[in-house]
């Protein structure tokens, strides 16, 4: 099955205290890595978070964003610290009279100061919290799967195409293999014309022609190749993570290709091996988005 590697996804849970929304997205990446981004009374249930999300993705850079919403999130409470306030106010009184400063002391003088009366914020802890982002991350993973999968589809269809293009390119290479060692001998035998008036030295020509067919012979690449494109497309058709197979076939059927052209003496082989690696190139860069 091919499942692309990027996609995003959202969702969201609620209760009466508490609403939870989480995004995840997908980008390309030799492993799967999950970041989380969220409140951090949630960090206890970062592990869990986590394995929710492995049970469908296997492959790729996660971006997990969560974020909380409701009343009940955050508990706020007036911390007053009454020993040291009174003795601030006693000694503004006292400064006051010795010094001969006119005034009162306001409530607004006392306000100023953080370190006298300042709000505390505790963050809630509520068992039900675990659940309602969990519920969030299932809804938030399913939709990005989905994505994921339509998206593979498009990959696949894309995939068949180019190694359509592979298949026929090949077949004209298994055509143009024994073509290239007759020219070969042709071209010796109207040399040794030309050098020799006329005479031909049959041994000769056949021991040079045995040379360069061995030299030149790209049977066996070719059939390598054919292999390897047979086993990229049952691959497809396998429901386990295949991105990584994908690309070690793909490299495998460039060093063919790479073989073919450095021994082929040939320049309609040389042409078939240019169309080839370009293909090759869009099918690695395809493979690359592959889980």
């Amino acid at each position: 099955m091919v499942i692309s590697m990027t996609g995003f996804g959202r969702g969201k849970a609620e209760s009466e205290a508490f609403s939870v929304n989480v995004e995840i997205k997908t980008v390309n990446h030799r492993f799967c890595e999950i970041n989380i981004r969220m409140p951090r009374q949630l960090l206890t249930i970062e592990d869990k978070i986590k394995k929710k999300i492995n049970e469908h993705i296997r492959r790729g850079r996660v971006e997990v964003y969560v974020s909380l919403e409701g009343e009940g999130a955050i508990t706020r409470k007036i911390h007053v610290d009454w020993n040291l306030l009174d003795e601030y106010y006693q000694f503004i009184k006292h400064a006051r009279t010795v010094y001969g400063i006119e005034g009162t002391v306001t409530l607004q003088d006392l306000l100023s100061h953080t370190e006298l009366i300042h709000i505390e914020e505790k963050e809630a802890d509520n068992e039900g919290l675990e659940q309602l982002v969990l519920r969030a991350t299932e809804a938030a993973v399913m939709q990005l799967k989905q994505m994921r999968l339509a998206e593979g589809e498009e990959l696949k269809s894309d995939l068949h195409a180019i190694t359509a293009e592979l298949e026929t390119n090949v077949a004209e290479l298994q055509i143009l293999a024994p073509v290239v060692v007759q020219l070969y001998k042709d071209r010796v035998t109207k040399r040794m014309q030309d050098y020799l008036n006329g005479q031909i030295d049959e041994a000769r020509i056949l021991t040079e022609t045995a040379i360069f067919a061995e030299k030149a012979d790209i049977n066996e690449e070719i059939t390598r190749l054919k292999s390897h494109i047979g086993q990229f497309i049952q691959t497809l058709k396998t429901c386990d993570p295949i991105g990584r197979k994908l690309d070690f076939i793909v490299q495998e059927m460039n060093r063919e290709a790479n073989t073919i052209g450095s021994k082929a003496n040939d320049s309609n082989i040389a042409k078939k091996v240019v169309e080839m690696k370009s293909l090759l190139e869009k099918l690695k860069e395809q493979v690359q988005n592959i889980e």
